[in-house]
């Protein structure tokens, strides 16, 4: 922390303090004279009006009395002449001193001591030595859950700001910032952006390609990461300097859709990595429903490992003593033969022939129906606005209101497998949630979210599985920031790519104790490249070999707490 001496140096040094201390200067003089021309004349009416004699100190001495106002009445005048005096210096000095110095005080030296408080606490230049660094050009929910991981793993960053006033209230908020205009060159300078580890770009897409083409004019290696709202904007993007353009609503569209289960009783892939593949598959109505993992020997019988179940949208590891439900859904990690052998074996349970229903028709909601197209899954797309219909789905849609029971029921709530909400508004999409669960208790849902606080809102209105725009992009780029060790499953589910530790070394993986302490499980070790999935509790873990674990990001938080440093 800076000492008072060393913060008063620093305002001594800047340019505007010395202007200051020549005004302070000015001001003194001025004081200086009025106190010697009142003593003066103070003498001079005691001499000859009053008759008295007194020091020049005295003189001094009532001057300064009177223009403070203290007035301690132990020298006063008697002559109307002395009393009209009186009565000058009085108000000259409630005007000086009371008035004019503290407007010069707080004019001249505390709002420069403030802002210069202000200017240390959101700097315009990052100070010392900084190297790979991750600089956003923007706060926001995608910047906000980037961070978060960025923390996590000790990746240092700063985030542009351009207004100074939001610059402190992030700052109160424990946020790296810089202030500064994101599209001037100067920012970057002044950002480092010479030794940073990455750009990301999370505005317009119009400001987006602006700053991608500022900052690649400054640096022809730096990776710029950049969202995307319109598929135009992709190609422009990458024309003025952007290294990858993601398009958050499109993507959002296929998660939503690859998580949707449709009914069925196979293994739906939601994620890969290199040759091991996670699936998930309902366990209503299957054979496995009330049986325990180990009982349903599915390792033993097709290969796959259940990694973990989810139940009402809570992700749980799995032992062998978890319990099978209705409501279970199987996450399973295999090889795609694998999954194949256990579709084999489960696709004969209640495949389903009705529409999955699509609640909005923006553009995540056609991206959505664009998803499930292709998968072969029959759909219906509720929307309200009528110039939102497109000649693409004229066949799916169902014009209304969702919250209209008779519009709701047209699209076909009483027979759907699964209600997909695709509204931009969060409280929207809790109220749909609550009402659809209400109408069908034993119906999927699968919600969107904008930030990721409202995710635990949605599972407890009833969803089933909830994405937020924030956790979607921060996990793409900080994945990409990664080199590509990271894959997210679901929301609150990841994937990530670790060294064997050092301390469990020689060990086999039932002796690791990595699931007891941390949550994690191990579903794949091997080289990079030639990763072995689900390893066996006997499994010996060997030096400089890549593990694969999934969990939850407190699961992963207790992993890297426990054995990051190792």
């Amino acid at each position: 922390m800076k000492t008072i001496t060393s913060q008063l140096l620093a305002l001594v040094d800047q340019h505007t303090t010395h202007k200051n201390l020549r005004l302070l200067g000015y001001y003194l003089a001025i004081f200086v004279a009025m106190v010697l021309v009142y003593s003066g004349i103070f003498h001079l009416i005691m001499s000859t009006v009053e008759q008295k004699d007194y020091s020049f100190v005295t003189g001094m001495y009532w001057t300064l009395t009177v223009m403070s106002t203290l007035g301690f009445g132990d020298i006063t005048f008697t002559s109307d002449i002395g009393r009209l005096f009186s009565m000058l210096v009085l108000m000259s000095g409630v005007i000086f001193l009371l008035v004019v110095l503290p407007f010069t005080f707080i004019e001249f030296f505390y709002a420069p001591w403030m802002r210069m408080q202000e200017e240390n606490r959101a700097p315009r230049r990052i100070k010392g030595e900084i190297r790979s660094h991750v600089v956003f050009t923007q706060y926001d929910p995608v910047t906000a859950a980037l961070i978060r991981k960025l923390k996590q793993y000790r990746h240092r960053y700063v985030v542009l700001v351009k207004d100074l006033e939001h610059a402190l209230k992030l700052h109160d908020e424990k946020v790296n910032v810089l202030v500064g205009a994101p599209d001037h060159p100067e920012t970057y300078e002044a950002a480092r952006i010479d030794t940073a580890a990455m750009l990301v770009c999370t505005g317009t897409d119009q400001a987006n390609t602006n700053i991608a083409f500022t900052v690649r004019e400054m640096s022809k290696t730096i990776p710029i990461i950049a969202t995307a709202t319109d598929g135009e904007s992709m190609d422009v993007l990458q024309f003025a300097g952007a290294t990858r353009a993601f398009r958050l609503g499109k993507l959002m569209g296929l998660w939503l859709a690859r998580r949707t289960i449709g009914g069925d009783a196979m293994a739906h892939v939601i994620g890969k990595f290199d040759q091991l593949q996670i699936a998930e598959a309902m366990a209503a109505g299957t054979p496995l429903v009330d049986k325990t993992i180990a009982e349903s020997n599915l390792r033993e019988i097709v290969g796959v490992n259940i990694a973990g179940v989810w139940e009402r949208g809570q992700f749980r590891a799995a032992t062998s003593r978890t319990v099978i439900t209705d409501n279970t859904v199987l996450v399973l990690a295999g090889t795609g033969e694998q999954l194949t052998q256990y579709d084999q074996m489960f696709c004969i349970y209640h495949r389903a022939r009705t529409p999955v229903i699509i609640v909005g028709g923006g553009r995540v909601g056609r991206a959505t129906g664009r998803a499930l197209q292709s998968r072969g899954v029959d759909f219906r797309i509720v929307e309200r606005l009528p110039e939102r219909v497109r000649g693409e789905f004229k066949d799916h849609y169902v014009l209304g209101n969702a919250a209209d029971i008779k519009t709701i029921e047209k699209a076909g709530i009483r027979e759907a497998p699964a209600v997909i909400i695709t509204s931009h508004d969060d409280e929207m999409n809790v109220y749909l949630t609550i009402y659809c669960r209400k109408l069908r208790p034993d119906i999927e849902i699968i919600s969107r979210s904008n930030e990721e606080r409202v995710v635990e809102t949605l599972h407890r209105a009833g969803a089933d599985f909830v994405m937020s725009y924030a956790s979607m992009g921060s996990e793409m780029i900080f994945n990409i920031l990664r080199g590509g060790d990271r894959l997210m499953v679901a929301e609150g589910l990841d994937l990530f790519r670790v060294k064997t530790p050092n301390s469990i070394v020689g060990k086999p993986i039932k002796a690791s104790n990595i699931r007891e302490q941390t949550g994690c499980t191990i579903v794949a070790i091997g080289k990079e490249g030639d990763l072995q999935p689900n390893p066996g509790p006997d499994h010996i873990l060997e030096k400089d070999l890549t593990m694969v674990l999934i969990g939850t990001p407190e699961n992963e938080t207790k992993f890297l707490e426990r054995w990051g440093k190792d």
